[in-house]
């Protein structure tokens, strides 16, 4: 495994920041302040998570939100990787399937991408995600709008595609 998923503390919100401050992520993901961050790791709904590789380095972070939600949908919320061209953005993703559905119990996982996003779109459908639609223009930005899509899985189809990496593997 080159990955590993830990509770966020407080002594990695530097790092947090950084990461998602930096110029290759903050295109991708929406930038919270240190106080939403340090909020997030009491909220008993959010999960959040440093990814460090098998060296124990900080490689980035991921958020989930709606583990309290009856509905049991989770919402992947965030992953940002400092380490690009590692493959360590499809083994967190992998690594957070199995969170979602074997361990929190999930009916469904959902994330949005922003449309433009065409790389990370790729690596969702890849690991079986489903396009459901486009929030058009949900997101202002410094010279107009951006557009997200919504992806998500069911738990059938997570068990399903677990059942066919056995065979192939």
């Amino acid at each position: 495994m080159k990955i590993r998923l830990r509770p966020t503390t407080e002594a990695d919100l530097d790092f947090v920041l950084g990461a998602e401050q930096a110029a290759e992520n903050r295109a991708y993901v929406s930038v919270w302040t240190r106080e939403r961050h340090a909020a997030s790791l009491e909220s008993e709904d959010l999960s959040h998570l440093v990814i460090e590789n098998a060296k124990g380095e900080r490689v980035g972070y991921v958020i989930l939100a709606g583990l309290t939600d009856a509905n049991r949908s989770v919402e992947f919320r965030r992953i940002v990787v400092t380490e690009k061209n590692r493959g360590y953005g499809k083994e967190v993703l992998r690594e957070i399937k199995k969170l979602a559905f074997e361990e929190l119990k999930a009916h469904r996982l959902w994330l949005d991408v922003k449309e433009h996003n065409a790389r990370a779109r790729r690596l969702y459908e890849t690991e079986g995600f489903v396009a459901e639609g486009v929030m058009r223009e949900c997101l202002k930005i410094e010279n107009g709008y951006e557009s997200l899509v919504l992806m998500s899985m069911l738990g059938g189809e997570y068990e399903g595609g677990k059942s066919e990496r056995t065979i192939k593997e």
